[in-house]
């Protein structure tokens, strides 16, 4: 008989050969396998008792702690699905993803509950909310209370099939809504299996949950670091220093996370030298960083740098950018340029670069096409969006988006985007959804929005805006307009005001002359590459 690929089978494995030894490590607080497995089977028994049933979705607007973490899990047992929420949004898009969802039960942080107040009263399907780290005078249930009055004992688990969705996490798309994808038990199980292999991960590996557990499900790490017995260590609130101290104090091994975030890290050494005995490797997605990034990580950290490249709808990490072993012989700042690439494909995943007309571009590292995938990581779809499913999974292959080439060796390097999306901080920000926001500005009679470099978060919004006649506004106007109707990170960052917007016939605006005029004013003619 066939064992199907489910994710509780992790914590299974990690229970029956690391039960004793510690497992989780979150602000204080020390939890061995066991006494992690005994909290959810608490808190599965807790959400039974709620009316939670199979295919139920229960959603989780949390930072990385010991309570998200078990969420999983917990939710998992029931054959529910887990709705994992971007912390850095606004209450409108809460709104928008609890109701779309049909979320039943919503699990807060503290910190995060002035997110959900404002829009309590329109949530159609939520019959609970309950509050992680409760303070006197919120007036919800208290995580810690609510938990306690269930048993730890094992839980009569839901009949569970691998092509089940376990979890719907919501990407930003071209347009302004969210889309859910739709991740199934076994996406997620055989992600895993493959990523754990690429990263070298084992029972000797402490792993720091910086990248947020609620981006693609930090990359798979709740499920592979879990079933091989690593030490998870939860930051609430991750800064420079405390992620240091981490590191010195925890003996970390491990850390995901964006560019952004080790820039800051980067920074933080220069003026604190942090003694780390341990080695520490650091994976890293996102847009391109230059060789000379990786060379300064690997010098001066001396933490082995590891890039790789995915999407939220392939569960998510396709490439991985590690040196193989007939490359040993290149110098080290030709390994620095290959390991900035996106990478190779990893075990399980075909990966390609086409042209338009379906054919595999030249393997020279000049030939440009969009980057396509075909692996078991890839979605069911997008959750009640037949048409936007279609769209992105075309005859067996999902269609990213991304614009890339292929060297010699293989390695494939995203050098642009297909679609107008922009990646600033490893958030997606759709430029509709800004330029929508700037239209509700009276002065505005139209805006583009494209995206540029930043030092610090790679790229953001610059904004072409056309003035209506007769209004004066300024550049620092419209970008404190924006910050006022958008979450900070999708705010523009700078602004370009025109007489008029290039458009085709039929009256859309080209932002490839967009493109084109911002680096002519840098004085630079060559093309954006991420």
């Amino acid at each position: 008989m066939n064992v199907p690929l489910v994710l509780p089978q992790f914590l299974d494995r990690a229970v029956s050969l690391y039960g004793d030894k510690q497992g989780v490590y979150c602000d204080g607080r020390s939890f061995t396998y066991a006494e992690l497995n005994a909290r959810v089977n608490q808190f599965s028994h807790g959400l039974r008792d709620l009316g939670v049933e199979a295919g139920d979705r229960v959603a989780f607007l949390a930072p990385n702690t010991v309570e998200m973490l078990e969420g999983f899990y917990g939710v998992f047992q029931l054959g529910a699905i887990m709705v994992p929420l971007n912390i850095r949004l606004k209450p409108e898009d809460y709104l928008f993803i609890l109701n779309h969802s049909e979320s039943k039960v919503l699990f807060v942080d503290q910190d995060l509950y002035h997110l959900i107040m404002p829009i309590k009263s329109d949530l159609t399907t939520v019959e609970h909310i309950i509050v992680h780290y409760k303070e006197p005078g919120t007036n919800e249930t208290n995580y810690d209370h609510w938990i306690a009055r269930y048993p730890g004992t094992a839980f009569d688990r839901a009949e569970l099939d691998e092509d089940d969705v376990c979890s719907l996490l919501y990407t930003s798309g071209t347009t302004g809504n969210p889309k859910g994808v739709m991740l199934t038990h076994r996406n997620n199980y055989l992600h895993a299996l493959s990523t754990m292999h690429h990263l070298r991960v084992s029972d000797r590996d402490v792993y720091l949950h910086v990248l947020p557990m609620f981006h693609v499900n930090g990359w798979g790490s709740p499920f592979y670091y879990t079933a091989n017995g690593a030490k998870h260590v939860c930051l609430r609130k991750a800064s420079p220093e405390s992620i240091f101290q981490a590191i010195v104090e925890q003996k970390v091994t491990v850390l995901h996370m964006a560019p952004t975030v080790l820039n800051a890290l980067l920074q933080y050494y220069e003026k604190n030298l942090p003694e780390i005995e341990q080695p520490v490797r650091v994976v890293i997605a996102g847009s391109a960083p230059p060789p000379a990034f990786v060379t300064r990580v690997e010098k001066e950290l001396g933490w082995e740098f590891v890039q790789v490249y995915g999407m939220t709808e392939s569960s998510p990490l396709s490439l991985v950018s590690t040196i193989r072993s007939e490359l040993d012989i290149l110098s080290p700042a030709e390994k620095a340029r290959i390991k900035a690439k996106a990478g190779y494909p990893m075990i399980g995943a075909d990966v390609k670069v086409i042209n338009e007309h379906g054919e595999e571009v030249t393997h020279d590292g000049k030939e440009i096409g969009e980057v396509v995938t075909r692996s078991h990581g890839v979605m069911l779809g997008y959750w009640k969006n037949p048409e936007a499913t279609m769209e992105a999974i075309r005859d067996g292959w999902l269609h990213t988006g991304d614009m890339g080439t292929v060297d010699a060796n293989g390695y494939i390097d995203i050098v642009d985007r297909k679609k107008d999306i922009i990646i600033s901080g490893g958030e997606n920000i759709s430029s509709i959804e800004v330029e929508g926001a700037l239209y509700e500005h009276p002065a505005v009679l139209e805006a583009a929005v494209i995206a540029v470099p930043h030092e610090k978060w790679g790229e953001t919004p610059h904004a072409y805006v056309v003035l209506r006649e007769g209004h004066k506004v300024s550049e620092a106007d419209i970008i404190a307009f924006s910050r006022e109707k958008l979450a900070h990170f999708k705010a523009v960052t700078s602004v370009t005001f025109v007489d008029e917007l290039p458009k085709t016939a039929s009256g859309k605006i080209q932002k490839v002359h967009l493109r084109d005029e911002y680096w002519r004013a840098k004085g630079n003619t060559g093309r954006f590459v991420n």
